[in-house]
């Protein structure tokens, strides 16, 4: 992207992306074929360490090797190389199209500590007194996740935002049965424009969920909440601001009412980008809060992978934590495992740490006010961009009409008058928008109770020159909808993937050796 003397922004217009079509990497490689050559053992160590494989049963040993793709290293580099071409990713596109995921700029420094040696060579069955610095790290961030969010303790066992939220839902429910009505509160409140996990992690042990759906001003109406909490009340998880990116004023009154009927609140805070330093989950009288550290703490969401749902409770609570938890003694840190009212392992080890030495030497780099200035800058980026987007024919924002202002650090818009007007829909202004360089957005979470939807969120570090390219491109699309709708239909027309083919769609494949058994059919 360019600007011109007029300061018009120059799109992509010759942008083409590389189409390697590039097999799996199990399709490569010719038997015999080494990268590394790992080292003989030696009789002298085989002699110590013995039959390693003796005390597996026979029947958890495979019959034969596992079929392994055998490759050479300059054949790996390439093949790697080549798909990173293929993508959109961070490193290379505007991102800020995907809302609720917070894709920011993630400090390649922050990879190279992550790299060290002296995290990655350790095991979690060490000893405690030779892993004395990562144990501090947890310790320490945990206490400032604490400042950060008024809670008294924290757990990062939790790999992902929706373990956290499974790990609060354990604890809530352990909290009632601690106090003799683990049968009577079984049931669960949350909302629609809260991340889905709120309502599926609950479901997942057995809890009642109660769903409250939005008012006229884009979030749930307290008299709603009133009508839903009873004697069966187990709590409240919710996501505030919601994924419209509206902030919920009566936030602090939800959290009250359902604490006088006995329930226990939980704070997805998920969607804490445009909230770091200027409220707490405590400030609104939540019991526990979890934070996506990839996402709000800067570190690379990963397509799913080395997240770390940061969970966090209130002191009466702390009991209920995962095991085990970090300690200090006041002259070393250790393991708790001894903890009779905890809910157990969320997952194996300590959960992903190198995320979390990535997200504190992020938040110690920034720094209290840099932190707020984070969020400051986010809510301004997102404000800035929608005032663009919904200047863009056929665009409009979500709840507009009653609720024009009150958007955080993401917004839902719409492409419902679009689509009315020339049977366009988000999914083709999203596959058109690939052909301009620009990763596309995300459209909602379902239902879709806003039509057409498609959710922004511009995080603190893209710039003003960045946002008016996304901008632009959408505009652009908006545009060719009305004066040729047939080439945003059949986009992307620049990219390594062209635009799906209904056969295949009819005939999905989750694995490699499902997609071989549909080729071998011809169905794909």
């Amino acid at each position: 992207m360019s600007v011109d003397t007029g300061g018009k922004v120059i799109l992509r217009e010759h942008f083409h992306q590389a189409a390697w079509n590039e097999p799996l990497i199990v399709e490569l490689g010719r038997a015999g074929r080494r990268g590394v050559v790992p080292p003989d053992a030696g009789e002298e160590l085989r002699s110590q360490v013995g039959d390693v494989l003796g005390g597996t049963p026979v029947g958890l040993r495979r019959r034969q090797p596992p079929v392994l793709p055998e490759l050479s290293q300059p054949e790996v580099v390439r093949h790697y190389t080549r798909l990173s071409q293929m993508v959109l990713a961070n490193n290379v596109a505007v991102n800020l199209g995907l809302g609720t995921t917070t894709m920011k700029y993630n400090p390649l420094i922050n990879e190279v500590l992550s790299r060290s040696p002296k995290l990655t060579e350790l095991h979690p069955a060490q000893d405690e007194s030779t892993v004395q610095g990562i144990l501090e790290l947890l310790y320490r961030f945990g206490e400032m996740l604490s400042e950060i969010s008024g809670m008294d303790r924290f757990t990062f066992q939790p790999a992902g935002g929706s373990q956290g939220i499974l790990a609060n839902a354990l604890m809530m429910r352990a909290h009632h049965a601690a106090n003799g009505q683990a049968s009577q509160r079984d049931e669960v409140i949350t909302t629609i424009f809260s991340h889905p996990a709120n309502a599926a992690a609950p479901a997942t042990i057995g809890f009642k969920v109660i769903t409250l759906y939005p008012g006229r001003e884009g979030y749930p109406e307290l008299d709603a909440l009133k009508r839903a909490v009873s004697e069966r009340t187990a709590g409240l998880m919710i996501t505030n601001p919601e994924d419209t990116g509206i902030f919920n004023p009566q936030i602090a009154e939800f959290v009250r009412v359902v604490h006088d009927a006995g329930g226990l609140c939980a704070y997805d805070q998920a969607n804490a980008n445009g909230i770091l330093g200027v409220t707490r989950a405590r400030d609104a009288g939540f019991d526990m809060c979890q934070f996506n550290l990839h996402k709000t703490f800067s570190v690379p969401h990963g397509c799913m992978g080395g997240a770390v749902g940061a969970t966090g409770v209130q002191k009466d609570l702390t009991a209920f934590l995962p095991s085990p938890t970090v300690e200090f003694d006041g002259s070393r840190y250790y393991l708790d495992s001894r903890r009779p009212a905890s809910v157990g392992a969320i997952r194996s080890g300590l959960g992903n740490v190198q995320s979390v030495l990535k997200a504190y030497a992020w938040v110690r780099s920034l720094g209290a006010e840099g932190l707020r200035e984070a969020a400051h800058m986010a809510v301004l980026n997102n404000n800035y961009l929608a005032a663009k987007v919904t200047a863009i024919r056929g665009a409009s924002l979500s709840f507009a009409d009653e609720n024009p202002t009150r958007r955080l650090e993401q917004a839902r818009y719409s492409w419902e008058r679009l689509a009315a007007e020339t049977g366009v829909h988000t999914m083709d202004v999203h596959n058109r928008m690939i052909d301009f360089g620009v990763q596309g957005y995300f459209t909602s979470h379902h239902p879709w109770l806003v039509p057409e939807p498609f959710t922004l969120e511009p995080a603190e570090s893209y710039t003003q020159e960045e946002l008016d390219e996304f901008a632009a491109v959408l505009e652009r699309v908006a545009d060719e909808a009305y004066s040729d709708p047939e080439t945003v239909k059949t986009a992307p027309h620049r990219s390594t993937a062209a635009a799906p083919v209904p056969r295949a769609q009819e005939h999905p494949a989750m694995t490699w050796r499902a997609f071989q058994e549909l080729r071998r059919q011809g169905l794909v």
